[in-house]
This record gives C-alpha cells, structure tokens and sequence, in this order.
C-alpha cells in the first residue's frame, strides 16, 4: 500500500515512500503504513540530537499527548545517550537505531493496536537533510478497530505533521545559533 495522498503520505516523496526503513518487518502483514516528511536547514547530526528528545516529550499538540506540560525547547544533555527498550513519546519502546540517522520503536496498546516505526534522518548536503517517518500498523480487532483502521492515517496526519514542524523550528532555530556563534543549549 504506497498510496501518495496526502493523508498516506504527507511531505514525503514516492522514492521516500519506496525505500527500506527499520520498521519493516516489525509487525507482520500490517494493515496500514503512513509516510511524513518535512526538509530541515540543518545537518543531520543536530536533527537526530533533537529526534533524541522524543524520550522526554512528544512535541505535538502538549494540551493532549502531554498532559498539558510543554514539550522542551531546547535539548537536555544525555537523551541522545540511547539503549534498546527506552520508552519514546510515553508510548513507545526503542527497538533499534543508528547513531545520526535513525529510531525505531514499537509499542502494543489496546487502544492504538501495534504500531512501529521509523524516524530517518537522511542528510541533503551538508547544512540540510530531510527527517522521514514511517509508521506500520494493525488496528485491534472488532468495531473500534475497524473505526481506528479508518481515523488513525487522519489523525496521526494532524498530530505528527505538528510535531515534525514543531521539531523543524527548534532545530532549524539551533542551527542558526550554532552559525551564529551562539550557546544553544540555554
């Protein structure tokens, strides 16, 4: 299923869409896949630094996948110190990832089903690179599942399209500092 609506496949292209990523093969027979994607203005190794943040915050819409605190705005010291099995996003366990380039997690809930996926960090030259995400999934059975196969591509569009801007900004925000002689980490 390489559908390129929107919905399916926000910001990313058919070869992004096309490629391998980590998350294949995590969850046999998926229902669904979905594809985001957004350009960044900075080098891939500041981008996976910030992908690292996803073990503190989700930074989507706080108010509802944050319990209403606000997501970091700027990176804390040692989340980028990664082990299999750290929770990701509240919901999420690690599973793999690549140093610079990438994370995959997956997690197992009664109300989402199994999900995984793959955060790639995939540099375009030298100061940008573009983050990609794939998500595969299965629904729980019975009506909410069937009801969730459906919502679930919308829903996450809305959610994950806030958190890759979101993740944008900080880190193209950082890059600039950084090009400009300044401490980002404060």
């Amino acid at each position: 299923m390489r559908r390129s609506c929107v919905v399916q496949a926000w910001g990313s292209s058919s070869d992004e869409r096309a490629a391998a990523f980590p998350c294949d093969g995590l969850i046999d027979r998926p229902e669904g896949e979905v594809f985001r994607a957004v350009e960044i203005a900075a080098p891939t190794d500041l981008a996976f630094r910030w992908l690292c943040q996803l073990r503190a915050a989700p930074y989507s819409y706080d108010w509802i996948d944050n319990l209403g605190r606000r997501s970091p705005r700027r990176v804390i010291d040692g989340l980028d110190q990664l082990q299999v099995s750290q929770r990701f996003m509240k919901m999420f366990r690690l599973v793999a990832f690549e140093a610079d380039r990438s994370i995959t997690f997956h997690s197992t809930t009664a109300v989402f089903g199994r999900v995984a996926g793959t955060y790639l960090v995939v540099p375009t030259d030298a100061t940008r690179s573009r983050l990609v995400v794939k998500l595969v999934y299965i629904a729980p059975s019975g009506p909410y599942g069937w009801l969730l196969k459906r919502l679930l591509p919308a829903g996450d569009l809305i959610m994950m399209r806030k958190q890759l801007l979101t993740l944008k900004a900080l880190i193209e925000r950082d890059a600039q500092r950084a090009r400009d002689g300044v401490d980002h980490t404060h």
